[in-house]
């Protein structure tokens, strides 16, 4: 099996190294801009003393990132992976998972910055649910309103309650008329709410028939941020700052029946849609930052001189690289072959097939990294540990990904379903034991 690069994808990664280097790392080190990359990051990303919420991005922050943006999507990278008719260029699953690989191999900087989904090639799931499951009115404000930047939704389907499992969700919605316009009430809270604080929109997902645990009955919701009833309670601090993850409560708000988003009680099929896809780049984004951490403590290793010779030369420097070195190599051949193949069917045909291959993928990429970057911290030393090596923000970073694009255990449990055939292929071979 070949496994080498097609020469156009290698040239597409020059090409983006160019770009990069031409307009992209220029504007990081002007106007002190570096200092949202450096050791102050974490204090000149954040805003410890916005009112009433404390700890939100700050502007000029947020302001650099979408000139990257747009930079990007004037160079025509930014809309790389998606369909032509929104300027596009249908790029595939492998295309994506390499070049999200290699952008997180080179490290800290502005032209991919994870901490908050920032990179000069865009991810879109929300564009994807809306091209996937809006109507056309919904199509035209949000997807082209989301790309020129008059509109930005929020995700709303875990709640204080409940993360994982989101069949028991408590937020209700049911039919009511006000004013002669019928529509639907909503209460319920919503939790880590990212982007509130500059979403125009909410997408809510609430149930509307069914009982708790049922897949069916839970419907979408498109809701302006500022309706009444929607109140931003918190935004939780969290292991990397800044924050924009709300918390908000839903208290009876009234939306019309043009609100809803999708299928009545078929809201979980639009908070899947994506899922494989988003999975499969984000474990590329992880293993390209484990790369990066070992390759520079390979690096520091032939480097530094402790009595007199490499620390290179010391096997309990050698060996645990080695061990994650090899993981590395071995994962981004499952990557990569999980990726192609996900090129070759339907999205149904993913959550029958290949469903367990992106959760192995995913869990396993995103631990990789978080040992990846401890052991950097390690043989660096107290440099390591410092900020002024980028070690701690990439382990901060990535170790919300073992909790959140579902978890490590609902991931492992999905490959367990797989694996003992209660789901998936081999479902009827192992039903006859």
């Amino acid at each position: 099996m070949d496994t080498s690069l097609d020469p156009a994808l290698q040239q597409y990664l020059n090409d983006i190294d160019d770009f990069i280097a031409r307009e992209i790392t220029p504007l990081q080190l002007a106007n002190d801009n570096n200092r949202f990359f450096d050791h102050r990051r974490e204090d000149a990303r954040t805003n410890w003393n916005s009112t009433p919420h404390s700890g939100l991005p700050s502007k000029d922050w947020e302001k650099l990132l979408e000139d990257c943006r747009q930079r990007a999507d004037k160079a025509g990278f930014y809309r790389f992976s998606l369909p032509t008719k929104y300027g596009g260029k249908n790029g595939s699953n492998l295309w994506m998972a390499v070049i999200r690989e290699h952008l997180a191999a080179r490290g800290l900087g502005l032209f991919n910055d994870l901490q908050n989904e920032h990179s000069i090639v865009g991810n879109f799931p929300d564009i994807i649910m809306f091209d996937n499951w809006g109507n056309q009115a919904q199509k035209d404000e949000f997807i082209w309103g989301r790309l020129n930047g008059t509109r930005a939704t929020t995700f709303g389907l875990t709640e204080p309650g409940h993360g994982s499992d989101a069949t028991h969700m408590s937020t209700r919605a049911v039919r009511e008329t006000r004013d002669g316009v019928a529509g639907w009430r909503i209460d319920g809270a919503k939790a880590w709410q990212t982007g509130m604080h500059r979403a125009t929109h909410c997408t809510i997902f609430a149930r509307t028939s069914g009982k708790n645990g049922d897949a069916k009955g839970i419907t979408a919701f498109i809701v302006p941020a500022t309706t009444d009833g929607i109140k931003v309670e918190s935004y939780e601090w969290t292991f990397n700052m800044p924050t924009d993850h709300a918390t908000v409560s839903i208290t009876n708000v009234f939306i019309p029946d043009s609100a809803v988003f999708g299928p009545i009680g078929g809201g979980l099929s639009l908070a899947q849609a994506f899922v494989h896809e988003n999975r499969i780049r984000q474990a590329a984004s992880s293993l390209g930052a484990a790369k990066y951490c070992i390759n520079e403590s390979v690096k520091y290793s032939r480097q530094r001189k402790p009595f007199g010779t490499d620390l290179a030369k010391n096997q309990a420097i050698q060996f645990p690289l080695v061990e994650l070195a090899t993981q590395v190599e071995m994962l981004q051949l499952l990557i990569r072959k999980t990726a192609n193949e996900m090129d070759n069917m339907s999205r149904e045909g993913i959550a029958f097939a290949l469903s367990d291959k992106v959760s192995m993928c995913n869990y396993w990429a995103n631990r990789l990294c978080t040992q990846a970057a401890d052991q950097a911290m390690q043989v660096h030393g107290a440099i390591g540990y410092s900020r002024h090596k980028p070690f701690e923000h990439i382990y901060r970073h990535h170790r919300r990904y073992r909790i959140t694009e579902g978890s490590e255990e609902i991931q492992m449990r999905k490959v367990a379903a797989y694996l003992f055939g209660y789901i998936g292929p081999r479902k009827a071979e192992l039903s006859r034991l």
